[in-house]
């Protein structure tokens, strides 16, 4: 494991070029993220279906982070729903593969949308709550985290703010896949 990441850094990755796309693969890739762009617009904030895998990523990344203690427990769910599609689009980064990195970017992006909803919840806390623990026992993540760090009557400023990031994110991967078109030959 050791030597691979100090191969990533021995080598010099990024003056490769970015491996070849076809133009009908390109279309329909954009295709899709312009469709969950317009679904994803339209759900006004609300549940997408890919949030059932986010809802698990996070889920696991209680349980995770939570043998390194309370806080980090707390925070992991985030952590990890957040580390997983950026770590898999650092290893694509890596690679080169232009499908594989702007899948992972645009759905951790996606995750911000969903993180957003959360945050923007931390007062009201209508939101139904999952947990993998005892259910008398669970806790509203960002009431918790907004709470200890004195911010949680700006609950709703953090999350448009995230909500908004989340939105370039997304918009911005997919304009730099659109960008690949000038280099694909018919």
């Amino acid at each position: 494991m050791l030597e691979y990441l100090q191969s990533i850094l021995d080598e010099p990755h990024f003056d490769e070029p970015w491996k070849p796309v076809s133009r009908p693969a390109l279309v329909a890739w954009l295709i899709f993220y312009v469709a969950f762009l317009a679904y994803a617009f339209s759900a006004h904030g609300g549940y997408l279906f890919i949030d059932n895998a986010n809802l698990i990523v996070h889920e696991g990344g209680h349980n995770l982070f939570g043998w390194f203690g309370p806080t980090l427990g707390l925070w992991g769910g985030t952590l990890l729903q957040w580390l997983v599609p950026f770590l898999l689009a650092a290893y694509f980064f890596t690679e080169r593969q232009t499908t594989g990195f702007v899948f992972c970017l645009f759905f951790f992006f996606e995750n911000w949308l969903y993180t957003a909803t959360y945050m923007a919840d931390a007062r009201a806390q209508v939101l139904p709550l999952v947990t993998t623990g005892d259910p008398d026992f669970v806790e509203h993540d960002f009431h918790a985290i907004f709470s200890s760090l004195g911010v949680l009557d700006h609950d709703t400023q953090i999350a448009s703010v995230v909500r908004v990031l989340g939105w370039l994110g997304m918009i911005l991967t997919t304009a730099w896949l659109a960008s690949k078109a000038r280099n694909v030959k018919a």
